[in-house]
């Protein structure tokens, strides 16, 4: 079964050590964005504050095997 991780926007892994199956994905990014639902926005490095309907579009899904 292939495994996945999520990368930020600024080039990091969303979690340490997880990894995800596809059909696992989703509710990772989904679980790990709403960490900044109270602030409204997720602060990036790279590109500033970045909206949270808009973050998936700066997060990379990489395959690891």
């Amino acid at each position: 079964m292939s495994k996945f991780v999520i990368i930020s926007p600024d080039g990091f892994p969303i979690h340490p050590t997880n990894t995800y199956t596809e059909k696992e994905i989703t509710t990772a990014f989904v679980n790990w964005k709403s960490n900044y639902q109270d602030q409204g926005y997720y602060s990036s490095v790279s590109y500033g504050r970045i909206q949270l309907d808009e973050l998936e579009k700066y997060c990379e899904i990489i395959k690891i095997k």
